[in-house]
């Protein structure tokens, strides 16, 4: 048993020491990034400080990527200009940075047609890291890699505008 106990505490330990320091909170002490612009067409996201581009992304859409979400369930990803409003630390999919849709705009034309615009649109990580995600398959978020998504969640703080185009 006493051999057992060492085994197992030996195991553990050598577990534990392979995750220090592999935390998905990064550092990051560059460039304010002012703006996100987002090109849905050609499926780049791009970070910049004023007009200097510090970083770009491929990234994938909602699984209806061609024009302005309308409705809760159409899987659209919005074009226009919002704020991202909130992070989520413990998102099922890695970590994620809220954008501030609906507008006003986007309630007004969802109640017209008799629904709801929805919400909760993300840019974030990876469901499953271990495996290759589908084309455009959120239902209307932009999904990065969970690695890029670590660089995003430092680099972008609430109140950054993001712009998203067709």
């Amino acid at each position: 048993m006493r051999r057992r106990d060492l085994i197992m505490s030996t195991a553990a330990a050598v577990a534990l020491a392979g995750c220090a320091g592999s935390s998905k909170f990064r550092r990051y002490d560059g460039p304010e990034v002012t703006f996100v612009v987002v090109n849905k067409g050609a499926r780049r996201m791009h970070l910049l400080h004023h007009d200097t581009l510090l970083k770009s992304y491929d990234i994938n859409l909602g699984f209806a990527p061609v024009g302005h979400k309308q409705f809760e369930g159409d899987g659209r990803t919005p074009e226009g200009v919002y704020r991202i409003d909130r992070r989520n630390p413990n998102s099922n999919y890695h970590l994620s940075l809220g954008i501030s849709y609906p507008n006003v705009n986007d309630v007004a034309l969802a109640k017209a047609m008799g629904k709801s615009a929805g919400g909760d649109i993300f840019i974030h990580g990876q469901k499953n890291p271990f495996r290759k995600d589908d084309k455009d398959w959120t239902w209307g978020c932009i999904s990065v890699t969970n690695d890029e998504m670590e660089d995003i969640y430092a680099m972008v703080r609430d109140g950054t505008l993001i712009s998203l185009s067709a």
